[in-house]
């Protein structure tokens, strides 16, 4: 039996080398067990039923159901794994397809294995993981304004004045120790209010948000 504490990762990759390198490179890690492996999007639903994974570790370009189509069905699902794109491929239209799916992290192959192991670590803790040049193309995005979801600020009139602008802040890419700072609200009162923001929009996670707050605008305003 796996150690409650150890983070269960289901490895979802068309190519089957990559899937046993996988293995072998997080078997390693005391506190990552790999609980089972998904040779395409298609397979992923039946996968995570039998295995209950923390992490589903996923790749984008698959034969079938590629991983941005896998990403949505999963998470559409109550209690859904988080999910870590693990691609060859870090163009904007992957990397933001794939976190406006949901992913809450997204790594290139070429990533060192011990920040992929970190990265597992993160997510499976509610966190976020993205590899330095996702970041970089995430911060160039945000210097735009409204490239790719037009229906972004009618979907964002849905919030109250201070959920609009903690979803501002958190397009800019402040903490919530920042966000409390700078709007003068308490820590738990910031976290209220972006769960109910996730909540009404329907989004998945921080960086969800962050995104549509940039299509909408919000976050380069001053």
């Amino acid at each position: 039996m796996t150690d409650p504490t150890t983070v269960r990762v289901l490895l979802v990759d068309d190519d089957a080398l990559v899937r046993s390198g996988l293995r072998l490179m997080l078997g390693e890690a005391d506190d990552i067990a790999i609980v089972g492996e998904a040779a395409d999007g298609d397979e992923v639903p039946a996968a995570v039923a039998e295995h209950r994974p923390d992490v589903v570790l996923m790749d984008l370009r698959m034969p079938r159901v590629d991983g941005v189509r896998a990403t949505t069905e999963l998470l559409a699902h109550p209690e859904a794994p988080a999910v870590l794109v693990l691609t060859t491929f870090d163009s904007d239209q992957d990397v933001l397809a794939a976190l406006r799916a949901g992913a809450t992290g997204y790594l290139v192959k070429d990533t060192p294995p011990a920040d992929i192991e970190d990265a597992i670590r993160r997510v499976a803790a509610g966190g976020t993981s993205l590899s330095p040049s996702v970041t970089r193309r995430l911060i160039a995005a945000a210097t735009g304004r409204g490239t790719g979801r037009p229906d972004a600020g009618a979907r964002l009139a849905a919030l109250s004045d201070q959920e609009r602008s903690v979803a501002a802040a958190v397009g800019r890419g402040w903490s919530n120790a920042r966000i409390s700072r700078e709007l003068l609200l308490s820590l738990s009162t910031v976290k209220t209010y972006l769960s109910s923001a996730l909540s009404k929009l329907d989004l998945d996670n921080r960086t969800q948000l962050a995104l549509l707050a940039h299509d909408a605008g919000l976050s380069a305003q001053d």
